[in-house]
Formats: structure tokens, C-alpha cells, sequence
């Protein structure tokens, strides 16, 4: 992956870097207008600069705790039913008041991370979430239960948009997609994790489904901490290019991008697209192992591991299909084609009466799903809007697909109460999905003229 390189000034006695003399006596050219043989020191002046591999790593990991922090509760819903005595709307709020507070953080989030440092808002948010899994692990009773949900919706709403504005900003335009591919497997793992450990823990070694919550957000406290201190470095070096580009007058304002250029055609589609897309993806997640259970008769202990296919063939899926579509000039018609058979694999799991095809149909829909298609989406995205803007307009797109999962696992449970199946819930989101893909179509080809930047993002090597 190509990232920025930057070179010492090629001059004699040139004073060692990593000095706060280097600092100050490195001559104050513009960026873009460098002397021969020479470029512009922007590093901080202390830390070590996280190279890509490092940046993918380590969000990758925070997906993991992500996911596995979510999907802990999937497996023992219906021991909480039981202990609680709640029915399938209930236990469907328990993920829903999640999600709100979840998708009114994204676009906050974005604003807030492009001004303030985006490793900073992705850190406090970590360190809440954390904090809001072990507090659930505590709770006394449903409604307790229901306001740590929506307290640990809050700080996992903070890493969506400064993640990908970072990723988008330090890998080249060549890997953008393939990186965003590598970081979103981690939740695949993290969606296993926490279906695998919640059912181990609670069904095979019979302890109570609390402690699930508090092994895993000890665990993602520790993931905050290496995050930060890893990363911390990122948020120091765009502040250093934006003195650098304010002490040689190369930041004099143009026009900040107008919000109008996050809502073209091509980004109003494509949130439509990511809305229908993870609505399916949440109602499956969500009702998955209870559909397992109650309706195919599968052991409490086995769901975790088959609702896990899906996010395990999603791994080679959208690594394959990434790298398949940085090398196409147009991704539209991939993503049209990916849409359209996720809907159909959304249609044949409750639809057949076969349990082969059943698992087929899942590990279909994992390998061109929603965890496949976001990588080219979210490449798509960066196409088509200012590199400045690249938090904000992720923290609108992740709001638009949010959105979906305030609704999905309540509407399913309530469709399931009121016809007696889950299956109901599952072709309608199937229906969106294919309704997503069509509207897509209307999408004009990709491509954006950024407005110049006061401070420019990290630029790819030559």
C-alpha cells in the first residue's frame, strides 16, 4: 500500500530528525512547491509514525470488539426472555435502542473528528463502549438493561467515520477499497467471537450470560489503549501540516467544501443503497441464532458456529472482490450485481425447506453480502467526494445505514409476533435490498474535482 514518505531536507549538516531544533530549523517552504531533492518536514516531533499496515491492524482489531461487543447478546436472547419474561418485540428493542444512540452519534461524530482529531474521538468512544458492555453485564433488569444498550450505542457511534476518514486519507487511491476490505474483516471476526464465546460461555460451560459482557468489555478497554497508543501519532501529524501550510500562506481560504457536495445523486443513492443493505444485514444478525433455534430446531450451543458462516465467508468475499474492483475503471454494475444476490440469498434461507441449501444460501450471502459490498461502497464514496470531507461524508453514509438498524430488529420481532414466524421479517428485508439495488442503477459514474484544502490529507508517494 502506498502511503506518504517523508524525506529529510537534502542538505549538508542537516540537523538530526526527531529534534525539536529539526523542527524549528527545517525551512519554511511551501508543501507544494518544495526545493529540488527536498520535501517539506510535516512529522511530529515526537512518536512513531504508524505506517499503513499498523493503521489497517489496528482498526481491523477495533472492528472485532466492535462486533463481538454487539453480538454477544444474539445467542442468549432467549435465556433473557425466559429470565425476564419479555417477548420477541421486547428482546428486538434491546438491540433497537442500541442502534439509535448509535446512528445519532454519525454524523456528529464526523464533524467532530475532522476538527478535533479523529484517533482522539475514536479512543473516548472506545473507552465509553467498554465501559457501557461491562455496565450491561450488571444490569438488574430490562429497563436498566435497555439504558446501558443505548450508553454503549453512544461510544461505539464514534469509530464508524473517523476510521475510514483515516484510512481513506493515509492509503492510496489504488488500495483504498482492498484496505477497506482488511479493516471490515474484523468484523466478520468479531461477529463470530461473539456469537461462538456468548454461546460457550453460557451454554457449555453454563455460566451466566452477564459474564459474556464482562469478559468482553474488559477486553475492549484493553483495545482502546492500543489504539491510542499506536495511533495517537496520526493526529499530531495533521495538525503539524496544517501550521505547516498556515506558516508558508498555502492555506489561504478558498471556499470550504459546501455540505451540498455530500448530497449529488451518486452519494443520496448510495445511501439509499447502504440503508437497504444493512437492513437485511442487522435483522439476520440479530434473529439469526433465535431463527436457528425455534424454527430449524438446531441446539442452542451449534447457532453461534452456523450463524458464523456468514461473516467468515465475508472475509475472502470482500478481499476478492476488492481487489477485483480497483481494477475496474466503473464499480457500478458489481455493486448492482452484488445487491441482487444478496436479496436472492435473503429470499432462499427461510424459503427453503432444505438445510443444505439453507447453509449454501448463508454462505452465499456472506461471500457477496453486506460485509463484502461496503469495502466498493465505501471507495465509491471516496470517488465522489472532497478528501476534506471524507469523515463527514462517512459519518452521513453510516448514519443512512444505521438508520436501518433502529428498525430491522424490532419490526422483524414484531412481524414474528404478530404471524407467528420470523421468516416475514426476512423476505422483507429482501425486498429492500432488491429495491436498493434498482435505485443504484440511477447513479452516474464516479468522480469528484475536490476544492483545494488549506491543509491537504497525506498524499501518496511518488
Amino acid at each position: 500500500m502506498n502511503v506518504s514518505t517523508v524525506e529529510k531536507p537534502a542538505t549538508a549538516g542537516a540537523v538530526p530528525p526527531g529534534t525539536a531544533s529539526a523542527a524549528r530549523d527545517t525551512p519554511q517552504t511551501a508543501p507544494d512547491a518544495p526545493r529540488a531533492g527536498t520535501r517539506r518536514r510535516t512529522l511530529p516531533v515526537s512518536g512513531k509514525r504508524p505506517g499503513p499496515v499498523a493503521v489497517t491492524l489496528l482498526f481491523s482489531l477495533g472492528w472485532v470488539f466492535m462486533y463481538a461487543d454487539r453480538n454477544i447478546l444474539s445467542p442468549v436472547m432467549s435465556v433473557i426472555q425466559d429470565q425476564w419474561g419479555l417477548n420477541k418485540g421486547q428482546l428486538g428493542l434491546m438491540s433497537t435502542v442500541f442502534f439509535i444512540t448509535y446512528a445519532l452519534m454519525q454524523i456528529p461524530t464526523g464533524y467532530l473528528a475532522d476538527r478535533i482529531g479523529r484517533v482522539k474521538v475514536v479512543v473516548a468512544g472506545y473507552v465509553l463502549f467498554g465501559i457501557g458492555t461491562i455496565l450491561s453485564g450488571f444490569a438488574p433488569g430490562f429497563m436498566v438493561f435497555l439504558l446501558m444498550r443505548a450508553f454503549t450505542g453512544i461510544g461505539e457511534g464514534t469509530f464508524y467515520s473517523p476510521v475510514y476518514g483515516i484510512s481513506s486519507s493515509y492509503i492510496s487511491d489504488k488500495w483504498r477499497g482492498v484496505s477497506a476490505a482488511l479493516i471490515n474483516s474484523g468484523m466478520a471476526v468479531g461477529i463470530s467471537l461473539g456469537f461462538i464465546g456468548s454461546g460457550y460461555f453460557t451454554f457449555t460451560l453454563g455460566l451466566p450470560w452477564h459474564v459474556s459482557f464482562l469478559i468482553f468489555g474488559a477486553a475492549t478497554l484493553v483495545v482502546a489503549f492500543l489504539i491510542n497508543y499506536y495511533l495517537a501519532p496520526i493526529d499530531t501529524e495533521h495538525k503539524a501540516q496544517a501550521a505547516a501550510a498556515a506558516e508558508a500562506g498555502t492555506d489561504a481560504p478558498v471556499a470550504p467544501a459546501s455540505n451540498n457536495a455530500l448530497f449529488t445523486r451518486n452519494h443520496i443513492l448510495t445511501y439509499v443503497l447502504i440503508f437497504c443493505s444493512l437492513y437485511g444485514f442487522f435483522s439476520m444478525l440479530t434473529w439469526l441464532p433465535t431463527y436457528l433455534q425455534q424454527a430449524r430446531g438446531v441446539a442452542p450451543a451449534q447457532t453461534g458456529i452456523i450463524a458464523s458462516l456468514v461473516p467468515w465467508a465475508s472475509i475472502p468475499g470482500a478481499i476478492l472482490l476488492s481487489m477485483w474492483a480497483r481494477r475496474l475503471r466503473n464499480t457500478r454494475p458489481l455493486i448492482v450485481v452484488l445487491s441482487v444476490l444478496g436479496g436472492l440469498c435473503q429470499i432462499l434461507v427461510p424459503m427453503t425447506g432444505n438445510y443444505s441449501l439453507m447453509i449454501a444460501g448463508l454462505v452465499v450471502y456472506g461471500l457477496v453480502g453486506k460485509l463484502a459490498l461496503d469495502p466498493i461502497l465505501i471507495a465509491f464514496l471516496a470517488e465522489n467526494t472532497p478528501r476534506s470531507m471524507y469523515s463527514t461524508a462517512y459519518g452521513y453514509f453510516n448514519f443512512a445505514g444505521m438508520l436501518s438498524s433502529i428498525f430491522a430488529p424490532y419490526i422483524t420481532g414484531a412481524l414474528a409476533d404478530a404471524t407467528g414466524a420470523l421468516e416475514a421479517g426476512f423476505y422483507l428485508s429482501a425486498v429492500l435490498l432488491l429495491i436498493g439495488a434498482v435505485a443504484f442503477c440511477f447513479t452516474k459514474p464516479a468522480g469528484v474535482t475536490p476544492a483545494p484544502a488549506a491543509a491537504p490529507a497525506l498524499q501518496p508517494a511518488n
